[in-house]
Order: C-alpha cells, then structure tokens, then sequence
C-alpha cells in the first residue's frame, strides 16, 4: 500500500471545499473497517485513506501550514500505513469514566501484546513500538500495531475464503469478533 504523498495533501482552504464529502465517504468505509473487540476495545483497520484523512483533519484542527510541521504530520502518520504484507490496526481502550479507565489501564499492562489476527485458526500477534509516554506497568489508551500474516493466510485472506478473527489473550481481558464479510473485503484490498 502507497504511503500518502505531499502532492496529495490539500491546502485548509481547498481541503475545506472537499471535506464534507471525503470525510463521509472514509467514515462510512472506516464503519466496515471497525471492530468491536470484547466491551471495552475497538480495533480499526488502517489503510492509505484513513491516514489520508487523519493528516488532513490533524492539519485543519491544528491550523499547520508551516512546509516542516506538514511533512511531519505525514512522515508520523504514514507509519500507520501497513506494508507489504501487512494489516495495519489502531487499537482504542473505550472506557468512558476516567478513574475506571486509569485503573484498567494498569489491570491491563501488556494488552498491546496479546491481541492477534486469528487467519484459519492460527494467530499471528500485532506488534508496534512503544507510544510516546509509554509508562512500565501500564498500556496506553491508543495503539497502532501491525501483523503479518504468512503468504498462505495472505492468499486466504486475499481470496476472502479464510476464517479471520480478532483475539485478545491477556489475562484480565479475553476476547474474539469474527470479521464480517465489509472487514474481510477491507482486507483483502488492502493485502491485494
């Protein structure tokens, strides 16, 4: 998959004029490419728009229109661009009261080594480096991870006939979401 190029990103004020209709269009994409895991993760599955979208949005929010400052945001971003090979997820911890947040984010120290891409019943672990801020003793509510799945699971995947899930297998949190047929077609483009 391509990474987002600098003759992509549109300037705020041209980005505006296209805004309502591209973010609809990758947020109703992105709607197929989430997956609730367990009750209190979501995983979503990143591909050449989502980021596209990210920087764009993180342009426009932040006001940045310094040449420097844009292509950092696009050199940070692009790193949640999958591979060759590879499926690309930012996971979220979704627990809305902060205390009971702050207090799962220690129980849940490690979560970011446990969650995998089941393909036909074997699991191949998401892995990513460590976040800014990252503390020993805790996860972080944000994690951009990738996997990569072998060449058969590739083909499986690409072919859509493989069984595919996402599972958790840390100690305090157990969970698997089979992927629905919009996922897999997700991933099979993206691998393709």
């Amino acid at each position: 998959m391509q990474p987002v190029a600098r003759s992509e990103i549109l300037p705020i004020g041209e980005y505006e004029l296209v805004r309502p209709h591209f973010r609809a269009r990758v947020i109703e994409e992105k709607r197929a490419r989430r997956i609730k895991l367990g009750e209190h993760l979501s995983v979503v599955f990143e591909n050449h728009d989502s980021v596209l979208l990210q920087i764009q949005e993180m342009l426009r929010t932040e006001r940045i229109t310094a040449e420097p400052a844009i292509l950092h945001e696009i050199e940070t971003y692009n790193d949640l661009i999958p591979g060759p090979g590879q499926v690309s997820v930012t996971v979220f911890v979704e627990i809305a009261d902060k205390e009971v947040r702050d207090r799962a984010l220690v129980d849940l120290a490690g979560l970011e080594e446990t969650i995998g891409l089941e393909v036909d019943g074997v699991v191949y672990p998401f892995r990513g480096p460590r976040p800014a801020g990252y503390q020993a003793g805790r996860t972080t509510a944000v994690h951009y991870l990738k996997a990569t799945p072998s060449a058969e699971a590739a083909i499986g995947l690409k072919s859509r006939t493989a069984k595919v899930a996402l599972v958790a297998a840390h100690p305090g949190y157990a969970a698997r979401a089979e992927l629905g047929a919009a996922a897999l077609s997700g991933l099979a483009t993206d691998l393709a």
